[in-house]
């Protein structure tokens, strides 16, 4: 009773902060993060009632199953932009771009926190955690670039590009963080060795594997679709093949010296782009499944908000830390995406405006510093993951109104036309 409660009050809060937010012109997801920041453990949660608030971050990582569930929902409408038709034309851009501007993001994080490793935070800062912090920037949160897409229905030579790049960003932010992450761990072990195998091995065959399995099940959901006609029966064969490759994701196992294990988001963007391009009436589908989504995508971001740690606020070496990296992680994003689009001759609008909708951060990064976190040795673990913790608040909360503005300055954001019978409406108002 009390999850269901919980989850009813979770919508209900999520809806409503997003009429209010509408009132200033935001995104509807900054309103559903607001939401879930009140009725979580720093605010309605305070009161101790379960059900009619998130009592504790423990409280709030009981509904993982909808964040998982959301994401691989992402992800498989992340996998249908990846069109043949149009991978032929933007391909090459959207694969360079997106390595280069994940790169420079590192490069930017990685110095400027190595200089206050070295001149003011030595002992506080240990390169552990620079590299790692470094790591982390590359990523993007597909999420919330994907919620304010839709919202505004915008179109454009920017979202066409964007949608891609945020796709591969997660692909390639797998890789730099195994190499980080696995330098980093050898400098925190006195007289470690680097891990070859950590490295290089594991990582690509994450990539590797979980393109793989995402491809498999892409043909075996285009196979099932086949024996089902009524468009009920085909939305509900496309949960069911989303629920399978969120579940299987989640097996890892071991082969010799090689531990075997899959993301996610991967394998739900690659059954994606497979099925888009062997099924005819894949968008049609797609449209069908938004509407399905929509309460778990509200439900979604209002428990990203509940679970934001407000308390790293206490901290203001934290604070200070965060913010050095949140101003040269949003350098690097910007900078990158501006000159490698440029590199790539892309639109005007694209090299002005495309840093910017790549600036939010979320479950990608929090995933990876959790990893650290388990990995690390305590000190170094918490730190991180405090960090991370303190950019992802900010970028969440503003990085939707930045993709918002940044899509409509790129003029990608059209006015809704107005129905008849409102116009009517209206003119009659103004003559009486």
């Amino acid at each position: 009773m009390r999850i269901l409660l919980a989850l009813a009050v979770a919508l209900l809060a999520g809806l409503l902060m997003s009429r209010v937010t509408k009132i200033w012109n935001l995104p509807a997801v900054t309103g559903y993060l607001v939401a879930g920041i009140l009725i979580g453990p720093y605010c309605l949660g305070q009161l101790g009632v379960e059900g009619v608030g998130f009592i504790s971050s423990a409280d709030v990582k009981k509904y993982d199953i909808i964040s998982q569930v959301a994401l691989g929902f992402i992800a498989l409408a992340m996998g249908n932009e990846f069109r043949l038709s149009e991978l032929k034309k933007i391909g090459k851009k959207a694969v360079v771009i997106a390595i280069f501007q994940a790169l420079t993001a590192t490069l930017c994080v990685d110095v400027a926190l190595f200089l206050l490793h070295q001149f003011w935070l030595h002992d506080k800062l240990p390169m552990p955690v620079v590299l790692t912090m470094g790591a982390i920037a590359t990523a993007t949160a597909p999420a919330a670039t994907l919620m304010v897409v839709k919202q505004y229905k915008a179109e454009g030579p920017l979202t066409k590009l964007l949608l891609p790049i945020v796709a591969l960003d997660d692909a390639v932010g797998l890789i730099v963080f195994a190499v980080s992450f696995g330098i980093a761990k050898a400098l925190d072990v006195p007289g470690g060795s680097v891990d070859v195998v950590s490295i290089v091995v594991n990582p690509l065959i994450e990539v590797i594997g979980s393109l793989l399995l995402g491809a498999l099940i892409g043909l075996l959901f285009h196979l099932s679709e086949r024996y089902f006609h009524s468009r009920s029966k085909r939305m509900s064969i496309s949960v069911a093949f989303v629920f399978l490759a969120v579940g299987l994701s989640m097996v890892s196992f071991p082969i010799g010296p090689v531990t075997v294990g899959f993301s996610s988001l991967l394998v739900c963007m690659m059954l994606g782009t497979v099925f888009c391009n062997l099924c005819d009436f894949s968008e049609e589908l797609m449209e069908r499944c938004d509407r399905w989504t929509g309460p778990i995508m509200v439900l979604f971001f209002v428990i990203s908000g509940a679970g934001l740690e407000l308390a790293v606020f206490r901290n203001w070496q934290i604070v200070v830390v965060g913010i050095v990296f949140i101003l040269f992680r949003s350098l690097g994003k910007m900078e990158g995406a501006r000159l490698s689009s440029k590199v790539m001759k892309c639109e005007p609008q694209v090299q002005k405006y495309l840093g910017i909708t790549l600036l939010p951060q979320a479950g990608v990064a929090l995933g990876m510093s959790l990893v650290a976190m388990n990995q690390l040795d305590s000190d170094s673990g918490r730190l991180i993951r405090s960090i991370a913790l303190f950019a992802v608040l900010i970028y969440e909360l503003i990085g939707p109104l930045l993709t918002k503005i940044a899509l409509d300055k790129a003029g990608e954001i059209h006015e809704k036309p107005v129905p008849e019978r409102v116009r009517a409406e209206r003119e009659k108002a103004k003559k009486s």
